[in-house]
């Protein structure tokens, strides 16, 4: 079954169900290198393997970038 999100402002269709985990490196992004907020709470990255996306969920996903 698909599914929409919203990440960054943008509707994605996403195949549900999904732990943010599994969406963050379909995504071709590193889970442990993103800052994530999901319905305007932050999470943990120990989080993103059990926790599973819903329908209609809002994102914000922020990369970490490091440099001087």
């Amino acid at each position: 079954m698909s599914d929409f999100v919203i990440a960054n402002g943008q509707p994605l269709l996403v195949g549900l169900p999904s732990t943010l985990e599994q969406f963050l490196i379909h995504r071709g992004l590193r889970p442990r290198s993103v800052v994530v907020e999901l319905n305007g709470n932050a999470v943990a990255p120990s989080e993103f393997e059990s926790l599973h996306l819903q329908t209609g969920d809002r994102l914000e996903i922020v990369q970490i970038v490091a440099g001087g």
